[in-house]
């Protein structure tokens, strides 16, 4: 028996011997007891002749056993309220008790168990499971999203969808599944199955996403809920003893299963496999370097060209990061920014980096513009653009030779802010362009009414652009960026097939691998060089950059191809 809970045990009997002592308080008791022998022994005495006295046959009793049996009165009246008193007490302390115990174990607002005493039930359980040759689930339940329910619609409405979702979690369970809130919006249950029957477990959280999932009303509004789940089994660890320790791994193996539940698009389950925790290991690895990585200043600009596709001129550059790992290497930004983003340093990353590119931008064609991609967690802000402006009057760079792109993503999180953000941006010359269009869920009301200066085409249709319908959607995108008035950037040029299929469509500026890799700061001023395009340069009449075929032929150790 662990000695926290031995400690426990005694401390409670030891309280339970206290109030015993105390519900049979013997001075109270011995008090009342003497006093009624006393009155026993002296009213037999006084009270016959205090009524002969009344009546005339007989003399007056004693004044001082008169004065003795009221006082033994008084006596039996006092230990009696005492004693009463005292059980009154006693009984107002047990509740007392009973109430913190409670308050101790259980989550007061659903009336769930809470951490705490869910490891104990836990343990509990697997003992008496594997003494039946059983196995037992510990199933880990998160709610997806539910911060913005309390954001919506505030605290106390969140609270009421905890109380409904746990009593629908409740009317699942069997009724010796013990069910607790684990904190926030984490719930877990766990239950016993046979071993060879894990499917018995399926069909309880089957049947938890069909009933505990979908719309709740509450006070006239409507909430859509859903929810990430992992599961995990004792029945793999080693040996077969339900201690505390394996109840803890237990817990944290189910844990980590809803974590890929989560990281695999929310709403489904998974069971615990020993890769999810190398995976988790090796995230948190990745965690650290990151934060590492930011004081160090590991994270750097690289640079992909961008090109009148028309004239074939050098028109400027998008910022991309690279993160360069003295244990990893260079790192490409699909693998750090997400996480960058969920662990909420992704704002002061790009702020580094922004500051390294205005720095090599100095140094460039003035001509030359600077793209930018900006987080859908930075657009939250609500003072990203006086940031930024900070930034480019800090470090001395044109506000007309930046461009901030962002994707339609941000659109659908806070249209409002997201138009005041832009323009004020515009306002002070920064340009905006829509990044991946296509891809998101962009409305043509949108696009008329957000400032935006350039719309650029993801480059998944321009891959497809060989297909008649891959072709038929660019045309539609550039029709519109007509309409709108709008110029277009096309992103994903490959090869010279695809750069004349664009040439056709009209004037576009793009950007590819068919114009070359990403480069450093270092390649791009060698770059520059050879073409005249550095600010202490003059620019020729027809500098190599310029000409439509020579950026293609460069070699490819330039290029970076």
């Amino acid at each position: 028996m662990p000695l926290g809970l031995l400690f426990k045990i005694v401390g409670e009997q030891e309280q339970d011997q206290k109030l015993g002592k105390a519900e049979r308080d013997i001075v109270a008791l011995g008090i009342a007891a003497a006093a009624i022998i006393l009155f026993v022994a002296t009213g037999s005495s006084v009270l016959p002749r205090l009524v002969a006295s009344v009546s005339g046959t007989g003399s007056a009793p004693d004044n001082l056993l008169v004065n003795a049996m009221l006082l033994n009165i008084a006596l039996i009246i006092f230990g009696w309220r005492r004693y009463r008193d005292l059980t009154n007490e006693i009984a107002e302390r047990r509740k007392a008790e009973e109430t913190a115990r409670k308050l101790a174990e259980t989550d007061p607002l659903t009336d769930c168990l809470n951490r705490r005493s869910m490891e104990g039930a836990t343990e509990a359980l697997r003992q008496m499971s594997t003494a039946r040759g059983q196995a037992t689930a510990f199933v880990m339940i998160d709610l997806d999203n539910f911060k913005q329910v309390n954001d919506m619609n505030g605290h106390g409405m969140g609270d009421k969808v905890l109380t409904i979702l746990a009593q629908r979690i409740r009317e699942c369970l069997p009724k010796s599944a013990p069910l607790a809130r684990l904190g926030g919006d984490e719930f877990a249950f766990a239950m016993p199955y046979s071993p060879d029957r894990p499917d018995k477990v399926d069909e309880m959280v089957a049947s938890l996403f069909e009933v505990v999932s979908g719309k709740i009303e509450v006070e006239g509004s409507s909430i859509d809920t859903t929810m990430s789940i992992g599961i995990a089994t004792d029945h793999d660890l080693k040996g077969k003893s339900a201690g505390i320790e394996d109840t803890e791994t237990l817990m944290h193996h189910a844990d980590i299963a809803m974590y890929q539940a989560k990281k695999n698009g929310k709403n489904r389950y998974f069971w615990f496999e020993p890769t999810m925790e190398n995976e988790l290991r090796f995230r948190n690895e990745l965690e650290k370097g990151i934060r590492l990585g930011l004081k160090n200043r590991e994270f750097v600009p690289f640079y992909e060209q961008q090109v009148d596709i028309t004239s074939g001129e050098l028109v400027g550059f998008e910022m991309l990061a690279r993160w360069k790992s003295p244990d990893l290497g260079v790192v490409n930004p699909e693998v750090f920014i997400p996480i960058a983003e969920e662990i909420g340093v992704i704002a002061e990353m790009s702020e580094q980096l922004m500051i390294q590119a205005f720095a090599d931008a100095q140094s460039w064609d003035p001509a030359l513009t600077l793209s930018v991609n900006i987080s859908p967690i930075q657009m939250r802000d609500p003072w990203f653009s006086q940031r930024l402006l900070k930034l480019l009057v800090e470090h001395n760079f044109p506000a007309n030779r930046l461009e901030i792109e962002v994707t339609e993503t941000c659109l659908h999180e806070n249209l409002g802010l997201v138009k005041t953000m832009i323009a004020s941006l515009r306002n002070q010359g920064v340009k905006v362009s829509l990044d991946d269009f296509g891809t998101g869920y962009s409305s043509l009301s949108q696009l008329r009414t957000l400032p935006f200066d350039r719309i650029k085409i993801d480059r998944s249709f321009v891959k497809e652009l060989r297909d008649k319908d891959g072709s038929k959607i660019i045309n539609a995108i550039i029709s519109l960026g007509d309409g709108l008035q709008m110029p277009i950037t096309a992103e994903g040029i490959e090869n010279a097939a695809i750069l004349e299929q664009l040439r056709d469509m009209g004037d576009l500026k793009g950007q590819g691998y068919h114009y070359g890799r990403p480069e450093d700061a270092n390649q791009v001023l060698e770059r520059l060089s050879e073409c005249g395009r550095l600010a202490t340069n003059t620019r020729s009449s027809t500098p190599a950059c310029d000409n439509p075929e020579s950026i293609a032929d460069l070699p490819a150790a330039k290029r970076q191809a």
